[in-house]
């Protein structure tokens, strides 16, 4: 209690002799307080006590209050953000409503054409793609395979057959391909 008082008192004049007033309140915390000191110094600017209890509907109503002066904030924060990038952006800004929702067309889907190697499981096959090319700097012809998996959804296909494939969305953990046609079948 004494610290208290002793505080915000201003000495009276006494005998003709003025002395100093307290000095004016700091504006920020001392810098080298700790931050439980300056939560507490902040605490005690505020009016608010460490530990005051509230009931529910006090906090509540303090919640509410707190949300709604955040959201006033916040629109105006974005209103001078898209007045900002309309100043930025000139006259086409007025136009322009953000990103554009793109349609779904996708692009040409991938084709390859090869034989099946192996029809043994359900609904797939695996089909060898051979690729030729002559090499850039040696010229021989180089021969490449590739091997893919593929979804045959009737079972068609069978060892042998040249079938032509096409991409798709993966359908398990190495089929990214579904049976397009069959081109030729084995003899």
């Amino acid at each position: 209690m004494a610290d208290e008082n002793t505080e915000n008192i201003t000495e009276e004049p006494t005998d003709g002799v003025q002395t100093e007033a307290a000095p004016a309140e700091p504006v920020g915390p001392d810098p080298s307080l700790s931050p439980v000191q300056k939560r507490a110094w902040h605490r005690q600017r505020s009016g608010t006590a460490a530990g005051a209890p509230k009931s529910i509907e006090e906090k509540a109503e303090e919640r509410k209050a707190l949300r709604k002066q955040k959201a006033v904030a916040r629109r105006r924060r974005r209103l001078q953000e898209r007045e900002k990038k309309a100043a930025k952006l000139g006259a086409e800004a007025g136009t322009d409503r953000g990103t554009p929702t793109p349609e779904h067309v996708p692009g040409r889907l991938q084709v390859r054409q090869g034989v099946v190697v192996s029809a043994k499981g359900d609904k797939t096959l695996a089909v060898r793609i051979d690729h030729s090319k002559r090499h850039p700097k040696y010229k021989k012809i180089v021969r490449h395979t590739t091997k893919l998996y593929a979804h045959d959804e009737q079972n068609d296909a069978g060892e042998g057959d040249v079938v032509r494939i096409e991409s798709s969305r993966p359908l398990s953990r190495t089929k990214r391909w579904t049976l397009a046609e069959i081109v030729e079948r084995a003899k």
